[in-house]
């Protein structure tokens, strides 16, 4: 039997292997796709050092990067299963069963799938082992039309239960849901965000950052279809008595606009991972106090309906000072779904991982000891109060620029704390203050400028900025693990 035959045979077992999976998926659970539930826990396990690589390395495309690199795997996986299996099926039996396996324990693992989603790993298993089975007794030497015909049936087949099990999937149309919300409008709206809040024509980012370009990182291999009319958050723990609200009863409560920056714990020194956008919700302040929160309690334990999990303290929660909210809208519309719809958690002045559960549907008031968040098992800090930062944006770095007057524009933000002043430092010259933008909060970045006279050449600019607690920023580097980064970030530009 020819190698190019059980090769094939192999990679069309393995596409209708993963169709059957992801077409029972549609019915009880897109996640209990094997494909994905294996990726989701390859998330889970990957150390936070490689997660941390892997965010500022790749960006938005993380995930894309892990599925193309398990595709790669298993494509080479089910020829290697091919190959050795010239004589005889076991070996092809073998692999394919124990693919079929791990994929079984992925699902069975995933905290947010019952025992229901079992069944789409256990048809990804029996039809990879049955469509091996068959085609390998197929003889193409004996009966070529016959041969192609099964061939080409299982494809046709293995490509129509893909196909249905992404049209079940999207039978939860979040993004129809979303639409029908309409237009939420606050009872309280954050204030106009004046013109001299950003230096745009000067270099900086504008101060609004519009939803597209917000930064995303989470470890959703796919982004959750909830809609508005199934979604429910409950309220439990040590409180005097459990709540239960559905989307209605948030959404037709008197809203609250804020304007607030968020910061990803895994932006390095001059990174992207920070945004500010107008969000609307309701204060979490409110939602504690009709539970009654009991005495000792430290933690606000929140769960995504994805199973990922988030410890925030319960006094930041609580201080309605800090104006922490549980989010429906994003500058002027329902979240996107890829930022939470129907709702997420907004906790100023603390990095997203403990501050900012999207898809959030459930709330635990509890002890630090009690309950340990996904990154708090991966030895993250605990409280993670956003640090004293500052970035360049302009020159870019490496540009070559005019000669004469340079301008340098960039952003600084201390969320809850509020910034004081930034500085400047040319090449080893004195460090020189900067113009700052009008203070909107102090939830909120500021922006900068100032200009040097440089003359020709390579040159280095470098920023520090000082928060209203009078703490300058710290020039020691430190990376973004366990609790954020530190330093002063630099960029070498050349004057023609």
């Amino acid at each position: 039997m020819s190698s190019a035959h059980r090769w094939i045979t192999a990679l069309v077992a393995l596409a209708a292997a993963l169709a059957a999976g992801h077409l029972v998926a549609g019915l009880v659970g897109v996640n209990a796709s094997p494909f994905l539930a294996v990726g989701n826990g390859a998330i889970d396990l990957t150390p936070g050092w490689l997660k941390d690589f892997a965010v500022r390395t790749f960006g938005t495309y993380d995930k894309l990067v892990l599925l193309s690199g398990m595709a790669v795997v298993l494509v080479l996986a089910a020829v290697a299963a091919g190959l050795i299996s010239r004589r005889t099926p076991w070996p092809g039996l073998v692999v394919i069963t124990a693919f079929g396996l791990v994929g079984l324990v992925a699902v069975y693992t995933r905290p947010d799938l019952g025992a229901l989603a079992l069944w789409a790993p256990l048809a990804s298993l029996v039809t990879g082992v049955g469509t091996f089975a068959l085609l390998y007794r197929v003889r193409p030497g004996a009966a070529p039309s016959s041969s192609r015909r099964k061939v080409l049936l299982a494809v046709a087949g293995a490509a129509a239960a893909g196909i249905g099990g992404q049209l079940l999937a999207g039978r939860r149309d979040a993004a129809s849901s979303r639409a029908a919300v309409g237009p939420l409008i606050p009872a309280r709206t954050a204030p106009v965000i004046p013109a001299d809040a950003d230096f745009v024509k000067l270099g900086t980012p504008e101060f609004v950052t519009r939803n597209a370009g917000f930064y995303r990182v989470d470890t959703a291999l796919t982004v959750p279809q909830v809609r508005a009319e199934d979604w429910s958050l409950r309220l439990h723990g040590m409180v005097e008595r459990e709540v239960r609200y559905r989307y209605a009863d948030i959404r037709d409560r008197p809203l609250v606009e804020r304007t607030i920056t968020m910061t990803c714990v895994s932006n390095e020194v001059g990174g992207t991972y920070v945004s500010t956008a107008n969000f609307v919700g309701v204060d979490l302040a409110d939602l504690l106090g009709e539970a009654r929160v009991r005495p000792g309690a430290e933690q606000l334990f929140s769960s995504s309906v994805d199973g990922w999990t988030s410890g925030s303290p319960v006094a930041a929660a609580m201080d309605r000072t800090r104006g922490a909210m549980l989010a429906i809208g994003m500058n002027g519309e329902p979240l996107p779904l890829e930022h939470g719809f129907p709702a997420r958690l907004v906790i100023p002045g603390l990095y997203g991982y403990v501050s900012a559960t999207k898809w959030v549907t459930d709330l635990e008031v509890t002890t630090w000891q009690a309950r340990q968040a996904y990154w708090l098992k991966r030895g993250w800090g605990r409280e993670a109060p956003i640090k004293t930062q500052s970035r360049i944006d302009t020159p870019k770095g490496f540009e070559t620029v005019p000669g004469g007057k340079v301008r340098v524009a960039g952003i600084a933000w201390a969320q809850h704390t509020g910034i004081e002043k930034v500085e400047v430092r040319l090449d080893t010259g004195p460090w020189r203050e900067a113009m700052l933008s009008h203070e909107v909060n102090r939830d909120t970045w500021r922006m900068w400028w100032i200009e040097f006279d440089v003359p020709p050449g390579g040159h280095q600019v470098v920023c520090r900025a000082t928060d209203k607690n009078g703490y300058t920023q710290t020039g020691q580097r430190a990376g973004t693990v366990p609790d954020g980064a530190t330093g002063w970030h630099s960029i070498s530009f050349t004057v023609q």
